[in-house]
């Protein structure tokens, strides 16, 4: 379930209200006259099933209460109802299967902006993947995987190109190649210090690495692990099922593919360097090509899971509308 707390202009309540009363799933509808100071207006809540939650968001959008008041939505973890088990059977599919578009943006906009914390991040990962690298030790490779903040971006451009948003694609391409050069860069300024301490040598990168050679060697197998990953990553998002994302996380090879040119071109090794960024952009491309594709994947499954409810509802209403 949804939990939907507005603050709505007084001229507009009834409007909303009847919009929640028509929305199949909702119920728990509360309404506060002139209890909101800033913006003024009256306070309406409800909760609604999460797979009606975007048809009733939409409609809410549509009355300008977003421009006007405000809208906040909640997860609830919760619920103690008979009333909100009989709303999630009333509402069509799923809540598991639906996505919440609004919701999904919100996201997806604050994962996907260049931002200090962000580059931090990636920088850091990058780093502790140079070392794992070099050490050819597979658990800190792991380690950068889980701290790298990459699918942020990607996750934007997936939903920027279904969404036709090309200022979330641009904003979100900005964040992931900026993010990745300023993690390439420091990078190989670390390798470089870290060779003037006698941690790093050219003997240690160019000696077999049977855990970490595959970083700078693309093979078929890297393109379709990340087909597999996007997928997943993207039913985690919109499913909220978030800690999926871990698993995602380190299934790909992209921050040690950035880590591992990073160290060779601090060498010179430049067949390295161009083989991981090779790695590199073969693993972002096929994130970006299976996300995109689930979500249009998601939407055919919500309409049609959502056509088959309602012709149900009509012939059960002698042909009338579902509620």
């Amino acid at each position: 379930m949804l939990h939907l707390r507005m603050i709505v202009p007084p001229d507009r309540t009834e409007a909303a209200v009847a919009l929640i009363d028509r929305t199949v799933g909702t119920t728990h509808v509360v309404v506060l006259p002139g209890a909101a100071r800033e913006p003024a207006g009256d306070v309406v809540m409800c909760d609604v099933a999460r797979e009606a939650g975007d048809e009733l968001i939409n409609g809410l959008r549509d009355l300008r209460i977003d421009q006007d008041g405000s809208i906040a939505v909640d997860d609830v973890g919760l619920s103690l109802s008979k009333r909100a088990e009989a709303a999630e059977e009333e509402a069509p599919g799923e809540g598991a299967d639906a996505v919440v578009w609004e919701q999904l943006s919100d996201a997806t906009h604050e994962e996907s902006t260049l931002t200090i914390t962000y580059s931090a991040f990636m920088i850091l990962a990058t780093m502790i993947a140079a070392c794992g690298v070099v050490l050819d030790n597979a658990i800190l490779i792991v380690g950068a995987m889980a701290v790298g903040p990459e699918f942020g971006p990607l996750a934007g451009i997936c939903t920027g190109i279904v969404r036709r948003s090309p200022k979330l694609v641009l904003r979100s391409s900005y964040a992931l190649v900026v993010g990745f050069a300023a993690a390439i860069v420091a990078t190989t300024v670390f390798s470089l210090a870290m060779d003037a301490l006698g941690l790093f040598s050219l003997a240690k990168l160019d000696a077999p690495r049977v855990n970490t050679g595959f970083i700078w060697q693309p093979d078929p197998f890297s393109f379709v692990v990340a087909l597999l990953a996007g997928a997943a990553g993207t039913l985690s998002l919109t499913s909220t099922k978030s800690g999926a994302l871990i698993g995602v996380a380190i299934s790909v090879t992209t921050v040690p593919a950035a880590a591992n040119a990073a160290v060779a071109l601090s060498y010179g090794q430049y067949g390295q360097m161009w083989g991981s960024i090779e790695q590199l952009a073969l693993n972002l491309t096929g994130i970006v090509l299976a996300g995109t594709v689930t979500l249009l994947g998601q939407i055919l499954l919500w309409r049609t899971q959502r056509g088959r409810w309602t012709r149900k509802g009509r012939a059960a209403n002698g042909g009338g509308t579902a509620r």
